[in-house]
């Protein structure tokens, strides 16, 4: 008896270190609300991830341990809060590169606290009494080392233990979803398979030797796979469809601020919500399955795989990590033809590392915030009404042929500047963060009529092809109770996935080109479809030129993708038939597509990092 309580005096320390840590990871993983999430399965990783660090502890003596056990809690806690609310706000798992992001958050702070849970702070409230325990400790000289000995078997044992759960662990999902772990497409997959710890031990490697990669030079194999992927596209349709029907008309494009397509077509009270829009796309070209495929970048992202028809990066946003880079924008590609090329955007230049960024996409100016006159704020910035009323104007003065690239800002989450939106009744939905958001879309799309009525008054409209497209999404998953409601159906796994698409509107000149488009498709097509219109030659594009490929296949950041016929969710690792929405089981064609993604995302990546398109090294 005697015996076990020398070992408690002198492992205490050790033993409420493990206890506190698996409690947190336990009910971290539950809070995640993930449909495939089960405790038995990351059991035995957590305990192992632990252990890991309780073996490294034993390197310090008494204090020395109690203070890096401290420490490591402390960064735990930490990274578990850090992980919740960005999991609330993108659906994914922060990572090391997005630490290089991190100060945006002062300028939208507002849209962090909103998603902020108190009951987050629970993962602190031990160091809170931990720490004044130590002092406490400290005087009473518990941590006298007068009789400590350093003993190897004490980092040894943990190891023993802990190196073959990890191996065992770490195996099963690579013979489950191979590529995964050295990919890392799935973050949340791996964090629900390996636990929140093992995930970012992974991150943090790949991240660091990510960093070393890109310093050495690409290999010829992995040039030869980056163009057998892009030679795998579709060309099966006749090029010459289209091809050049709008050269050197101008280029328009507007990325609207959390445009979601569920508001489309819609009425509440009898209103429509977007009514402007609703009559302009009667003249255009609708997409009604046009999904986003942002990443961490958001808003960023959005921009770069519409001007790029590239993928966002894995981690972080390619606006910061890239924006050294050369690219083939579709700005790049109009300059080359005699285009004026122009950004118009109501807020600071420097939000999202767009001031560096648009010079290497070949943007001959960038209209920011300190061109306009601030007359009107609506939350972050510059209000909608005033953004676009003085971007006519601006617009008006540009060099012919001209390219413009407007993004709004007003409709810009958490929607809470109701009382500046102007009157629209949304009934039952009044208070709620869905009736706001639709107080602030009906906004947005208000002044995108005025807008229009504007280019058309000043005949640019005609003399334009027009794309209108949502950035992201605008109601989060802990808001789906009320879409729901206001949707009038359940909202399944498969359900909440379709709910994911934003508009995309293209108007051309003499309105030729005009109906609803069903089929599947994603921002990366936006760029190979108004290249072929305007005759403009880019071989390195992932996406596909709309009006001609009888594809389907979209393909998403995190691994998920679908064809038209089903949908891979990676989160869940699931296949759903869409006409049914039963789950099916993976068969031999699917994996072979699920690998094909995984390669698609690769050459994306690798493009990226080794900055390929630079004096066209893929050749």
């Amino acid at each position: 008896m005697k015996k076990y309580k020398t070992y408690l005096y002198n492992y205490w320390d050790i033993i409420l270190f493990f206890i506190l840590m698996l409690t947190k990871l336990l009910t971290y993983g539950n809070k995640l609300q993930l449909n495939n999430f089960k405790y038995s399965r990351i059991l035995y990783p957590s305990i192992a991830s632990i252990l890991l660090i309780i073996a490294l502890s034993f390197i310090f003596k008494r204090k020395g341990r109690f203070i890096f056990l401290i420490l490591f809690n402390i960064l735990i806690s930490i990274t578990i809060i850090g992980d919740l609310n960005y999991f609330r706000y993108f659906k994914d798992l922060f990572s090391l590169p997005v630490l290089i992001n991190s100060f945006q958050l002062g300028s939208v702070s507002s849209s962090v606290l909103e998603l902020f849970n108190p009951w987050d702070l629970v993962y602190i409230l031990d160091i809170l009494i931990l720490i004044p325990f130590f002092f406490v400790l400290r005087k009473k000289a518990v941590f006298c080392e007068n009789n400590y000995k350093f003993h190897y078997k004490l980092i040894i044992i943990p190891l023993i233990i802990a190196i073959p759960i990890e191996f065992i662990s770490f195996y099963k999902l690579s013979q489950e979803q191979p590529r995964l772990i050295s990919t890392m497409y799935n973050k949340v997959y791996i964090a629900e398979k390996l636990g929140v710890l093992n995930y970012h031990y992974i991150d943090f490697y790949s991240s660091s030797t990510n960093f070393i990669k890109r310093k050495v030079p690409v290999s010829a194999n992995k040039k030869e796979a980056i163009q057998n992927v892009l030679a795998q596209k579709d060309t099966s349709y006749n090029s010459s469809k289209y091809k050049g029907i709008y050269e050197n008309k101008n280029v328009i494009l507007i990325q609207v601020e959390a445009l979601q397509n569920f508001v489309i077509n819609k009425e509440i009270n009898n209103k429509e919500i977007t009514p402007n829009l609703n009559k302009f796309l009667k003249k255009s070209l609708y997409f009604n399955n046009y999904f986003y495929q942002i990443a961490s970048g958001s808003t960023s992202d959005a921009e770069f795989i519409t001007n790029n028809s590239l993928y966002p990066a894995s981690s972080g946003a390619a606006y910061f990590l890239y924006a050294g880079n050369h690219f083939n924008s579709l700005p790049s590609k109009l300059k080359e033809k005699g285009y004026n090329t122009s950004v118009f955007h109501g807020y600071k230049e420097t939000f999202w590392n767009r001031n560096l960024m648009y010079k290497n996409m070949n943007i001959d100016k960038f209209y920011s915030e300190k061109d306009y006159k601030i007359d009107e704020k609506i939350g972050l910035g510059l209000s909608d009404k005033c953004f676009l009323n003085e971007t006519v104007e601006k617009m008006k003065k540009l060099k012919e042929p001209s390219f413009s690239f407007i993004i709004t800002l007003t409709s810009h989450f958490p929607y809470d500047a109701t009382d500046k939106y102007g009157e629209f009744d949304v009934g039952e939905y009044e208070g709620t963060l869905l009736g706001n958001y639709m107080k602030s879309i009906h906004y947005a799309d208000e002044q995108l009529g005025v807008f229009l009525d504007k280019l058309e008054k000043e005949n640019i409209l005609d003399n334009s092809i027009i794309a209108i497209y949502g950035d992201h999404y605008a109601i989060p998953r802990e808001n789906e109770k009320d879409l729901s409601n206001f949707l009038g159906k359940d909202i399944d796994e498969l359900n909440w996935i379709e709910l994911q698409k934003v508009p995309l509107i293209i108007h051309t000149p003499d309105e030729k080109l005009k109906g609803v488009e069903n089929g599947y498709c994603g921002q990366i097509d936006l760029y190979p479809t108004l290249a072929n219109l305007l005759n403009i030659k880019n071989n390195v594009m992932f996406g596909r030129d709309l009006l001609n490929s009888k594809d389907e296949s979209v393909i998403f950041r995190n691994g998920s993708f679908t064809d038209g016929k089903v949908f891979y969710i990676s989160p869940v690792n699931s296949y759903y038939d869409i006409k049914t929405h039963n789950k099916i089981s993976e068969t031999e064609e699917l994996k072979a597509k699920k690998n094909n993604v995984v390669s698609e995302l690769n050459s994306s990546d690798n493009i990226l990092k080794h900055d390929l398109l630079k004096n066209n090294k893929l050749n």
